[in-house]
C-alpha cells in the first residue's frame, strides 16, 4: 500500500462515472486498497441488494420511506431517479466530513450525479477545490461483453443499460478527464496518472 499525498496538501475527491460494466467500482476498490488514506464514498439506493452485496459496504440500502425522510431533512448532496423506478444519492455526511478531516475520497456515481456534484461544488468551496471528475469510455462490443459476462441482468435489462450508456457517452466531454478503457491494469495506471494531476489541481486551488 502506498501514499502519494504530502501531509500538508489538500485532499482530493475523485468522482468516477461511466456505463454499467465500465469497471468504475473495481477501480475505486483498488485505489482504496492500494493507497493509504483513501476512502470510498458509500452512496445510497432504494433498489434491493444484489447477490453478494452488503449494506454499508457496496451501498447504503434504504427503503423508499427512509430515502424520503433523508431528502426531507436535507441530508443529501445529490440524488436522482434512475431508470424511473429507483433512486440513488450521496449523503453530505459521507463526503464533507471526511474531506474536512483531510481524507482523500473516491466514488462512483452516474452522469446525473456528477452534474449534481458540479452544481453543489459551485456553492461549496471545499468541494470545488477537491473535486475531479473522471469518465470511463468503453467501446460498444467490449461493454456488451462485460455486461453479459457479469451474469447479473437479463437481455432486456442489458439492452436498457446499453441505451443508457449511449446517452452517457455524449456527456464525456464535460468531465475533467477521460479514461479509454482497455485492460484492468491499463485503466488503473491511467487513474493513477489522473490522481497526480488531481492533487496538483487541488493544491493550486483550481476552480476557486
Amino acid at each position: 500500500m502506498t501514499n502519494s499525498r504530502a501531509v500538508d496538501s489538500p485532499p482530493v475527491l475523485l468522482v468516477l462515472a461511466g456505463p454499467a460494466g465500465s469497471g468504475k467500482s473495481t477501480l475505486c476498490d483498488r485505489l482504496v486498497a492500494e493507497h493509504a488514506g483513501f476512502s470510498r464514498v458509500i452512496t445510497t439506493t432504494t433498489r434491493a441488494p444484489r447477490k453478494g452485496e452488503v449494506n454499508g459496504v457496496h451501498y447504503h440500502f434504504f427503503t423508499p420511506a427512509e430515502f424520503d425522510a433523508k431528502v426531507a431533512a436535507g441530508e443529501f448532496l445529490e440524488w436522482a431517479w434512475v431508470h424511473g423506478e429507483r433512486r440513488y444519492g450521496t449523503l453530505a455526511s459521507s463526503v464533507v466530513e471526511p474531506l474536512t478531516q483531510g481524507r482523500d475520497l473516491v466514488m462512483s456515481v452516474d452522469v446525473q450525479g456528477v452534474e449534481s456534484f458540479r452544481r453543489v461544488a459551485e456553492r461549496t468551496p471545499l468541494l470545488k477545490r477537491s473535486l475531479t471528475t473522471v469518465f470511463i469510455v468503453v467501446d460498444h462490443d467490449r461493454l456488451l461483453g462485460r455486461m453479459r459476462s457479469r451474469g447479473q441482468d437479463d437481455e432486456a435489462e442489458i439492452a436498457r443499460r446499453m441505451a443508457t450508456a449511449e446517452a452517457e457517452l455524449r456527456e464525456a466531454r464535460k468531465f475533467d478527464f477521460v479514461i479509454e478503457s482497455r485492460t484492468r491494469e491499463e485503466d488503473f495506471a491511467a487513474l493513477l496518472a489522473i490522481l497526480e494531476k488531481a492533487r496538483a489541481r487541488s493544491a493550486a486551488g483550481v476552480g476557486l
